[in-house]
């Protein structure tokens, strides 16, 4: 009677390695793997970090918002007061004092508007192409996983470079933003104080 354990054997070496395995039996993919998953771990920190960031401006434009309104009621407020004290034709002639003040300083605001929602699109454009990067290397990390030695570096991460360019050049080009937007109606706001300031001096 023979000996099963030769059979076996045969089999089992016949019986094709697990990616995993031919990947931890090969340096040079094992390497690459591992420099494919600390560089992971860094995307997703960068990626918290650009997000806690958006999340800073975002606040300090929202503090913009509330100082631009509260600034222009006060503004207003006084300049009636000063109406209903003053002689109309004195406090006419004085008018140019309150409405070169309000309007230096409604072009201040709205620059620091400006700026910071620009700051604002600057960060969420680093933000998204982290996050394209994230999504293009967790796929060559899945390739990889998945394929061990049969995995080709160059054809494969080419590939995906490929898809992610087409899906950046598929993307429409805006010729008005948001950011656009609300600069015209903030400078819009600021004419219209500018003129209610005028007509309650001088009506």
């Amino acid at each position: 009677m023979s000996d099963p354990t030769p059979n076996t054997t045969t089999i089992m070496e016949s019986k094709p390695l697990h990616p995993l395995h031919q990947i931890a039996e090969t340096p040079t993919h094992k390497l690459l793997l591992k420099q494919w998953l600390k560089e992971e771990e860094l995307i997703l920190g960068r990626i918290a970090l650009k997000e806690t960031q958006i999340d800073a401006v975002r606040k300090e434009i929202t503090h913009l918002y509330t100082l631009f309104f509260l600034f222009h009621s006060t503004s207003l407020i006084l300049v009636f007061n000063l109406s209903s004290q003053d002689p109309k034709s004195k406090a006419c002639r004085r008018s140019w004092i309150p409405s070169l003040c309000s309007l230096l300083c409604s072009l201040a605001l709205v620059w620091a508007i400006r700026y910071k929602t620009d700051v604002e699109s600057h960060l969420e454009k680093l933000l998204e192409r982290e996050r394209e990067d994230g999504n293009l290397l967790s796929k060559c990390v899945e390739e990889l996983k998945k394929k061990g030695l049969e995995f080709d570096l160059l054809k494969e991460v080419d590939a995906l470079r490929r898809a992610k360019s087409m899906m950046v050049e598929a993307k429409a080009v805006r010729k008005w933003s948001a950011r656009d937007f609300v600069t015209l109606f903030f400078f819009t706001v600021s004419c219209l104080v500018l003129a209610l300031t005028r007509l309650i001096l001088c009506s």
